[in-house]
């Protein structure tokens, strides 16, 4: 009753060889899918980036109880600030010494770079330029 559903041996070998070539393929085709998704994606990034003309400074060697607050009323006499913020500590949320100030303006903003790189802000000198992009995904 079941014997004309039976296969034979080599049938079965065949059959599973087109199975995992299949299969093959279709991890290599999905791979290559998602590498150019990626790409593609890094691009409009990039675009973005580029059109945007704001411009990020990395301010560092500042005091432990220097804020956000303060950091901007630092740079807006130069221009007009967008952001400012300290980095802190994930897990106490104690200051770094550092911070990213971003300005609208470049000319605003390298202006302010000369003038506040190496000058004293609350005990220390301030080390003042331009923020080196890194992705952030």
């Amino acid at each position: 009753m079941y014997s004309k559903y039976l296969v034979s041996g080599e049938s079965v070998a065949i059959i599973s060889s087109f199975a995992l070539a299949w299969f093959i393929v279709g991890v290599l085709v999905g791979q290559r899918l998602r590498e150019e998704s990626r790409r593609s994606k890094r691009g409009k990034r990039s675009q973005r980036r580029k059109s945007k003309k704001r411009v990020e400074i990395y301010v560092g060697n500042l005091s432990y109880d220097v804020r956000d607050r303060d950091l901007r009323k630092l740079f807006e006499p130069f221009g007009k600030v967008v952001s400012a913020r300290i980095i802190a500590n994930k897990f106490n949320g104690k200051s770094k010494g550092f911070g990213f100030v971003e300005m609208e303006n470049r000319t605003d903003s390298l202006a302010a770079i000369r003038a506040l790189n190496g000058k004293e802000f609350r005990g220390r000198k301030a080390v003042v330029n331009e923020a080196k992009s890194r992705p952030r995904d």
